[in-house]
């Protein structure tokens, strides 16, 4: 089953075309019903995370939906209400994204200074915690959800993951040969072994280029459901899904890709870091 985040928004963007299908606005809605716009406006736009069924199922009647059609959208009403394993870690990751991630078919992410989630080995991603001040509590919490996530790799979850690694995200770790070998290792491994995952190395000796804006990712979805984008921020992350918005991501996305190395290039690369260490 896919991400119940997904389906949230499928629910969400569902229930929008129903209610102007039958030509209502959200006050018309709001007061036949007898409910405040704002909370309609909720159940739109995905803030309400939970709307019951019942709720959902007085929506469907006055717009007129019945039989399989009715059916169908109380089933993503009820599969939009689970409660997926990343609610547990909101500690110590975004479970916006995670849950946009769980329930996309394809990713392109740029980590920046950092190698990216999926591809990080664990003593990578605790060194990572401990140098954003967690404590080791939060440190183990950390590598167990990225390890958690790592799994839609392993298992085929992700149709495409395409990473974007600057080599700079590698270097600041080259104080310690044991773990630069064992990460680079691990991105050899994923890039090789898995048709699902490309990486691309972006050289130092590449100079500027329109990442420095910051890490972002890009994420595609089945069913004709439109692609988001996540930006990151010292302040956290936000998703964008304006068209323009995730425009401008896949605009920076290409540049990205044209001044890294290719696919093939990025392997030989990152053996011969291997090899070195």
């Amino acid at each position: 089953m896919t991400s119940p985040t997904v389906r949230r928004r499928r629910l969400s963007s569902e229930l929008r075309r129903r209610r102007m299908q039958a030509g209502l606005t959200l006050s018309d809605v709001a007061e036949e019903l007898e409910w405040s716009p704002a909370k309609l406006g909720h159940i739109e736009t995905g803030i309400r995370k939970w709307p019951s069924v019942m709720e959902i199922s007085a929506l469907l009647r006055l717009y007129g939906v019945t039989g399989g059609q009715r059916e169908a959208v109380l089933t993503l009403v009820r599969e939009s209400r689970l409660r997926p394993w990343w609610t547990e870690y909101e500690d110590v990751i975004s479970s916006a994204y995670v849950g946009n991630e769980a329930g996309a078919e394809a990713v392109q992410t740029y980590a920046g200074i950092l190698v990216p989630d999926l591809l990080q080995v664990p003593d990578y991603t605790a060194r990572v915690a401990r140098s954003l001040g967690h404590g080791e509590h939060s440190v183990e919490r950390m590598v167990a959800a990225h390890l958690k996530r790592q799994e839609s790799l392993d298992a085929g979850g992700i149709g495409r993951y395409h990473a974007v690694l600057e080599e700079d995200a590698l270097q600041r770790v080259s104080g310690d040969l044991e773990l630069l070998r064992a990460q680079t290792e691990r991105i050899v491994e994923l890039a090789t072994e898995s048709d699902a995952v490309t990486v691309q190395l972006l050289p130092t000796s590449a100079g500027p280029h329109p990442g420095f804006s910051g890490p972002f990712s890009v994420l595609e979805f089945d069913d004709d459901e439109a692609a988001l984008a996540y930006v990151e921020s010292a302040r956290g992350g936000a998703i964008v899904e304006s068209e323009d918005g995730v425009r401008s991501c896949r605009r920076v996305w290409d540049s990205l890709t044209s001044a890294a190395a290719s696919p093939e290039a990025s392997v030989g690369i990152l053996r011969r870091m291997a090899l070195l260490t």
